[in-house]
């Protein structure tokens, strides 16, 4: 009996091990004080995989031919502008960023976390609002929208200041976030997180994030 329980207790550290490791930082050593060889073999196999996939609702509208430009292997490989611009979900957000030139300033950064308002997060603002914005403003409100470092998931939570130079607040954990602008009344739900690209780490939102208004 003694040698049952010590072989589920076993599988059960494994089974444990793997999802905690792929989900936090690849930097962390968060499992260095455990004993026993099969959390080190797990902790081994998780980090020589990639980022974990995808997740949210959202996930299921984007392309999954990997020949596709806006599918998330298509993504993976390219410099986050040029990935959006494949992305159907992000068409309004790409089309600003080209306007206000910023397409070589994500294109260019070596890491970046972006909060990616989808089409239906721009469609909330009233066009007359909209309107009124001047360029500066606009860049202001797309900058508070980058963090100029990648977080995974399990590095989301907290405040983090962005190329705005105002911070953004993250609240949740595992696969369901908020994102919370100075300006928001209410945060932005992730609607898909951890899209990868070549050189940042996305999480669609379905709010646009804004700045303090004065």
């Amino acid at each position: 009996m003694g040698r049952k329980h010590l072989v589920a207790a076993v599988g059960l550290a494994a089974a444990l091990t793997v999802p905690l490791a792929a989900c936090g930082s690849s930097g962390s050593g968060g499992d260095s004080g455990s004993s026993g060889t099969p959390s080190a073999a797990a902790t081994s196999k998780a980090s020589a995989k990639p980022a974990a996939t995808p997740f949210g609702a959202a996930c299921s509208k984007i392309p999954t031919d990997p020949s596709n430009p806006g599918s998330t292997a298509a993504m993976a490989k390219v410099p986050v502008a040029t990935a959006a611009s494949g992305n159907p979900l992000l068409s309004t957000l790409v089309s600003l960023v080209k306007k206000e030139k910023l397409v070589d300033t994500l294109n260019g950064a070596p890491k970046l976390t972006v909060f990616a308002p989808v089409n239906d997060a721009f469609a909330k603002i009233p066009k007359s609002t909209m309107s009124k914005l001047t360029d500066q403003q606009i860049v202001s409100i797309l900058k508070l929208h980058v963090v100029g470092e990648r977080l995974g998931p399990g590095q989301l939570a907290g405040s983090h200041k962005t190329l705005n130079g105002a911070s953004v607040t993250v609240s949740g954990s595992g696969d369901s976030f908020t994102v919370k602008g100075p300006g928001n009344k209410t945060p932005a739900k992730v609607v898909c997180g951890n899209v990868q690209t070549a050189n940042a780490t996305v999480y669609l939102v379905d709010t646009v994030l804004m700045p303090a208004m004065s």
